[in-house]
């Protein structure tokens, strides 16, 4: 970070992962203390209010995330990766939570940045992930000495194609818990204030999340944006039974004080059926290309998609038998395809029972990732409440 008069100048890379977008930070350009370094990174997105206009942030949970980078600690890593979820409403930023999109862009990045040695077909590049404390091992296709960027690979959620980028999350199961079943149970029951009672599947792998069936809370799993966001009733019996799971994992105390920008985990998401449905953009989606539905939350609105992390979860629970993603899939040797509503996502998932837990040895996705733009961002230094040590 560099000091221009009464201005901060940062380092600052804009990347689209997946079908996210945001931006990639280096640990030596920012401040040393965490408050600092973090008022810094809120005044750059915009954060909090007024859909960011005063940032580089996009208004929405998509667009408003962060990588954190640095040199590798060990010999085996070729870049540590920590995720940041820039709130949209609150001065926070939570690094509880992870972000498989994004580490597809930090993948590319590391090879274009040279942490890594170029190999074809495809350089590995082995990145920590300091939310979880695992390694993500991203998969970057290259051609003839340079990285490939061109190709006939699509994702929904996303225009146009590109060159397929694979993103391998290793043992994942029990990320923040140390458990893939938290509780030990493949379906456990949560009791509203109210007296409705709700299963649920509840697992940890890359991401806590708890999986309800749609039609237990209202809905036809078929909804699109304009639907469930407009749906305060829902959203709410949804917030109400993501709070509940939480308290019953014992990471989350005080209910009264959540929000889903305060508190981002457990994520929340509602499975149904593989149906016929419709997406965003008026497309089509047939039953028989799917396996089942899936409706993902992201600070408390819907996610346009399904977050990587989120797949990583539902294909590893949909492979272990009793929880209700894997009484619902039609099969999931092979993978299983989510239809969500921007279209599909396919995920693989190797899961292996040991002892009285499961562990997921592998679970992959193929993503797309591009970088937008390099320059500077800028923080005057009156915006800070602290003083910043550059």
């Amino acid at each position: 970070m560099y000091v221009y008069g009464q201005i901060y100048r940062i380092p600052s890379t804009l990347v689209r992962g997946g079908t996210s977008k945001g931006l990639i930070l280096r640990t030596v350009d920012l401040p040393k203390d965490p408050v600092a370094r973090d008022q810094v990174i809120l005044k750059v997105f915009g954060s909090p209010g007024n859909n960011q206009i005063d940032g580089i942030g996009g208004g929405t949970p998509l667009t408003s995330k962060l990588a954190l980078i640095g040199p590798p600690a060990s010999q085996d890593v070729h870049i540590h990766y920590t995720f940041g979820q820039v709130s949209l409403e609150k001065k926070v930023i939570d690094y509880h939570v992870t972000c498989g999109n994004m580490a597809s862009a930090v993948g590319l990045y590391a090879a274009e940045e040279g942490y890594v040695e170029l190999q074809e077909p495809f350089t590995r590049v082995r990145i920590f992930n300091t939310n979880t404390n695992r390694v993500i091992e991203v998969e970057v296709p290259v051609v003839n000495g340079q990285i490939q960027y061109e190709g006939d690979f699509s994702i929904a959620g996303v225009s146009g194609t590109g060159a397929k980028i694979m993103v391998n999350f290793l043992d994942t199961g029990g990320t923040f818990s140390g458990r893939t079943l938290p509780t030990g149970n493949p379906i456990d029951t949560i009791a509203l204030d109210d007296g409705r009672k709700f299963p649920v599947t509840i697992i940890d792998a890359a991401n806590i999340l708890v999986f309800v069936l749609a039609q237990d809370v209202g809905a036809t799993g078929t909804e699109l944006s304009k639907d469930l966001n407009g749906n305060a009733r829902l959203l709410e019996t949804l917030e109400k039974i993501r709070v509940k799971a939480g308290v019953m994992l014992g990471i989350i105390e005080d209910e009264t004080t959540v929000t889903p920008a305060t508190h981002a985990l457990p994520k929340i998401a509602m499975i149904s059926a593989a149906c016929d449905y419709q997406t965003e953009d008026k497309q089509m989606v047939r039953a028989d290309s799917l396996d089942l539905l899936g409706r993902y939350l992201s600070m408390g609105t819907l996610h346009r998609a399904f977050a990587v992390s989120g797949s990583i979860a539902l294909g590893a629970a949909a492979n272990i038998p009793g929880t209700l993603p894997n009484r619902l899939a039609r099969g999931t040797e092979a993978g299983l395809r989510i239809g969500h509503p921007t279209g599909t996502l396919y995920v693989e998932a190797q899961v292996e029972r040991e002892g009285e837990d499961w562990s997921v040895k592998r679970a992959a996705v193929g993503r797309t990732a591009r970088r937008l733009m390099d320059g500077y961002a800028y923080v005057p230094v009156s915006s800070l409440t602290s003083v910043v040590q550059a």
